[in-house]
């Protein structure tokens, strides 16, 4: 049997792919950053489930303490490691930079050097950004494509990702980058906007909520399902050679196409409710992401599933669902 180590077992990534690992037979040890809020929402349906849980363990961990980084990997001689931790909201990576950089950068370096000299043997997901690409007017964007990082976010992610390739080419490593576009859930993070449309509409249609108010409505961004880019996650995994890989849909759409979708699918009227908060805009604003999935289709037999009209009615039903429990 398969050990996996996850990062950021707790995200919306983390909690999909370990339904996935532990769907194909894998011991999942997933990471935790200790806190005085026990929050495991998106993965107690692990622990509820005898058949499950038998091959589950939840640890707790820091991106910021190498030592305990390194304990884990004794204890636990994963086969994989899929480092998805991170401060993942581009919008806050404004605010606390620092806190980002050091989660994001730095705790990679210190997660690459656990495993160089634990289990170098093993092999390790770097969970890498469209964001990345910031303001590169080319598109669609691939593995080739010049890196603009336009936030402190995706300078962190940008050099994570450059360190990778560094510690691959360096000391020989299994360590392949995803370079995931836009992908959401029902499980995405209240603060993301596709979850705040789809939430708000929920809770408006419900007589909950009056108003919703969002940013910058133009930008557009390739939207995926989480669910489906977490098998490209492990995917890469399964390759002889390590590699880079650009995991999108290949579609752009803007935030105003997702609002619209949701609130016809409502039975919501956009105008009655929405409304536009300078405040919410972005200091750098990247106005266009688009990825092209060739790689990943041609050389991982990777394809997207669920396409955005149905990711968006997906995301809207699981809110409503939850209100009317």
């Amino acid at each position: 049997m398969k050990t996996a180590l996850i990062t950021g077992i707790n995200g919306q990534d983390g909690s999909y792919l370990a339904d996935l690992l532990l769907s194909k037979g894998y011991k999942v040890v997933g990471v935790k950053r200790r806190t005085s809020l026990i929050s495991t929402d998106r993965i107690d349906h692990v622990f509820n489930d005898p058949d499950l849980i038998v091959n589950f363990s939840l640890v707790y961990g820091n991106m910021n303490d190498s030592g305990c980084l390194h304990r884990l990997l004794i204890e636990h001689q994963p086969d994989e490691i899929y480092n998805l931790a991170a401060q993942s909201h581009v919008r806050v990576s404004f605010d606390t930079p620092e806190e980002t950089t050091e989660i994001v950068a730095m705790g990679t370096l210190r997660l690459l050097e656990a495993y160089r000299n634990i289990c170098p043997e093993a092999k390790f997901y770097q969970a890498s950004s469209s964001e990345m690409f910031g303001d590169n007017p080319e598109n669609p964007q691939s593995e080739a494509t010049r890196l603009m990082p336009a936030s402190p976010y995706a300078c962190a992610k940008t050099y994570a990702h450059n360190l990778c390739r560094n510690y691959r080419e360096s000391y020989g490593l299994h360590i392949s980058s995803g370079i995931l576009f836009n992908h959401e859930s029902p499980r995405r993070g209240e603060t993301f906007v596709t979850r705040k449309i789809t939430r708000a509409a929920a809770r408006i249609k419900m007589g909950l909520q009056d108003s919703l108010y969002l940013g910058n409505l133009d930008a557009k961004r390739d939207w995926g399902f989480a669910g489906d880019y977490v098998e490209a996650m492990w995917m890469m995994l399964q390759q002889e050679v390590p590699d880079d890989y650009v995991v999108a849909t290949g579609e752009t759409h803007t935030v105003k196409e997702f609002l619209e979708v949701v609130f016809k699918h409502a039975g919501l009227d956009i105008d009655e409710y929405v409304k536009i908060d300078e405040r919410l805009f972005r200091p750098h604003e990247v106005p266009l992401l688009l990825g092209d999935p060739t790689k990943a289709k041609e050389k991982l037999g990777w394809e997207p599933k669920t396409r955005f009209e149905g990711l968006a009615k997906l995301m809207y039903d699981a809110d409503l669902r939850g209100l009317v429990r």
